[in-house]
């Protein structure tokens, strides 16, 4: 629409008759714009044309003027190329837009509010077509050519160096033109504080993001700024902030992406909240927002595991075990099956890692697998299983006092096991009977 309106006033200049540009002090005064009677009305039905979409005898219309006998004041020939451009515009024929303006820059004594529009038009189009460098080059001729140039203008700079990526440049400009809407009691437009963000994030400056963040908060309150807020404070390292944030994000119903649920998780455990951490997540599971896969059944479980929730904590870490080749899943389901002494669903567990192996500690493994059997009363084999770990040093003295208690467990059934003697029951002898009678 900018850029619409931008043609639009430079082509409304053709009505203007007889009125002088009055220059800054030390420059050349403009010659007077004048336009002649005939030529305002053939510019007049080119523009019907145009606007009518017939581009064809519009084209045709404009090439005889421009190339007829008729001898052209500089600002006649500018409005035609102007309008030129201007049709080309409207047919996305930007590459020839950009030269029809070209050719209107380069005649002599314009006034300078045609050159600008011109120029600033122009540089949209570059923008539209990505040529950045050149929109750049534009730009400057643009500043040039003004003794104080606008915020609008200084913005168009910024812009065309940050799609560059030369950031550090961009800065400058983008800064200047949102300090003047200040200066001016204005709120600095979305946009600009917006790229004034990125800028921020590009250069790792979280400090300053943060006061760009914050004043987009008061300019433009939305949700979408808080949990950039949110995240500005985790980069921060302040999570404490982050958490507050992201939870009444979450209790408003702004977070409803798997992504954002399972951050919000993340940030209770990280600050001592199990039990919040493990409702959240069995809710939206629950209510298939967040998906039951390998990682976010495991936070799960962990979730219930630290809030000392060991039976809950068994069956999301069960089935993340079997969607998983990592044995480390079953261990950690073991803990959880020995904390509720359910001996025999441990000793299976351990006996799974071991057999899908590349545990990072095999000897407590074996270990827990030895517990397990010995409450289970399989005292050889959990003997063995005590054995293979102390063949690792760091386990090798707990295995070896377990082996000991086992030894000692195993000799004490073995003694209560041996026969006990046979005691006949004795006879009485005659001598017996004879002293009783008596």
């Amino acid at each position: 629409m900018n850029l619409i309106v931008a043609i639009f006033l430079s082509i409304c200049l053709a009505g203007v008759s007889d009125h002088a540009f009055a220059q800054g002090k030390g420059k050349k005064t403009k010659q007077t714009v004048a336009m002649s009677q005939k030529v305002y009305e053939k510019l007049t039905e080119i523009q019907e044309l145009v606007e009518a979409k017939n581009y064809a005898n519009a084209h045709r219309l404009i090439n005889e003027m421009s190339t007829g006998k008729s001898k052209l004041s500089a600002y006649e020939r500018a409005q035609i190329y102007n309008l030129e451009g201007y049709s080309y515009y409207l047919q996305e024929r930007y590459g020839d837009a950009i030269k029809s303006y070209e050719r209107v820059l380069a005649q002599p004594e314009l006034p300078e509010a045609l050159v600008l529009s011109t120029l600033k038009t122009m540089a949209q189009l570059q923008f539209t077509q990505e040529d950045y460098k050149g929109a750049l080059v534009t730009i400057n001729r643009l500043m040039k050519s003004v003794d104080e140039p606008s915020a609008d203008i200084f913005m168009l700079k910024g812009q065309a160096l940050f799609q560059m990526e030369r950031y550090d440049e961009a800065l400058g400009p983008i800064k200047i033109a949102i300090d003047m809407y200040r200066d001016q009691g204005r709120p600095p437009k979305e946009n600009w504080l917006l790229l004034l963000r990125v800028i921020y994030f590009e250069r790792n400056d979280y400090d300053n993001m943060l006061k760009v963040v914050k004043e987009l908060l008061l300019y433009y309150p939305k949700d979408t700024y808080v949990l950039t807020l949110a995240g500005i404070y985790s980069e921060q390292g302040d999570t404490k902030k982050q958490l507050a944030l992201t939870e009444v994000l979450y209790e408003k119903g702004m977070l409803n992406s798997a992504s954002n649920i399972t951050n919000l998780a993340n940030l209770y455990l990280m600050h001592g909240l199990p039990y919040k951490a493990a409702v959240l997540l069995q809710k939206e599971m629950d209510n298939k927002v967040v998906e039951a896969n390998e990682r976010n059944l495991r936070l799960l479980s962990q979730s219930w595991y630290q809030a000392r929730e060991d039976q809950k904590a068994i069956p999301p870490l069960k089935i993340a075990a079997g969607m998983s080749d990592d044995g480390e899943l079953y261990v950690r389901l073991a803990q959880a099956q020995i904390n509720m002494e359910q001996w025999k669903d441990a000793a299976d567990s351990i006996n799974k890692a071991l057999k899908m192996g590349g545990l990072k500690r095999s000897d407590q493994a074996n270990i827990m697998l030895g517990m397990a059997l010995f409450n289970q009363k399989r005292l050889t084999q959990a003997r063995r299983a005590f054995e293979r770990a102390t063949k690792d040093k760091r386990s090798a003295r707990t295995a070896s006092q377990w082996i000991q208690y086992v030894d000692s467990e195993i000799k004490r059934a073995a003694l209560m096991k041996q026969d006990k003697p046979e005691f006949k029951k004795r006879v009485r002898d005659e001598l017996e009977d004879v002293l009783s009678e008596g």
